[in-house]
């Protein structure tokens, strides 16, 4: 049988060099190429059509979500593992929106990303007892509008009221509605606890 053929995406050095090594010790893979942003992954991806491609989820020009968004756009089966640091549920809830197969903590043992992508190559899913336990914890919760995270994230700058709605064109009562309505979405006490909050299910990053 052929190889399977690994396309690796990731911008930290070290890290790529030792998952690619893992890669090119296996019997049954090859690495087929490796890059180091968002816009060279579509690229690469394009240029080799890999059997499964590693995407990390932080990239300095996008981030990895959009990425697989972008390569799936041109090639819907495309075999696509998030390796991520976070285990935030809305980042998660994301990256299974794009389409990827598995999304895999980078803590995670050799051993199980090497089994993790003969999973994946063979057609099925993975997710971490963690991170799905972490995604059920929140399945039912209301999500944030695209304004309430714009406010969310301008809040965790330090913003005032008033700043915040200068910034956004709208008053600075409105401004109050969307930040209580944060407030009761993610069950906080208060701004602090609600950017705390944001920044751990992945809603915003600082």
């Amino acid at each position: 049988m052929n190889p399977m053929r690994i396309l690796i995406v990731d911008d930290h050095p070290l890290f790529l060099e030792g998952i690619a090594t893992v890669v090119s010790s296996q019997a049954d893979m090859q690495l087929a190429g490796r890059a180091t942003s968002g816009k060279q992954a579509v690229e690469e991806f394009r240029r080799l059509q890999p059997d499964v491609t590693l995407m990390d989820l932080r990239l300095p020009d996008m981030s990895g979500i959009s990425a697989v968004a972008a390569i799936r756009g041109e090639f819907p089966e495309a075999n696509v593992i998030m390796l991520t640091t976070f285990e935030g549920d809305v980042e998660i809830q994301r990256a299974l929106a794009a389409g990827v197969r598995a999304y895999l903590l980078k803590s995670a043992p050799l051993e199980e990303l090497v089994e993790v992508i003969r999973k994946v190559h063979s057609g099925r899913k993975h997710l971490p007892p963690q991170v799905a336990e972490n995604l059920a914890q929140h399945f039912s919760a209301d999500r944030l509008s695209e304004r309430e995270v714009e406010v969310l994230r301008r809040m965790a700058e330090g913003d005032r009221n008033r700043d915040i709605g200068e910034q956004l064109s709208i008053s600075e009562e409105t401004v109050k509605v969307h930040i209580r309505h944060i407030m009761d979405k993610l069950g906080a006490k208060d701004r602090t606890q609600a950017v705390a909050i944001g920044v751990r299910r992945g809603v915003i990053h600082l």
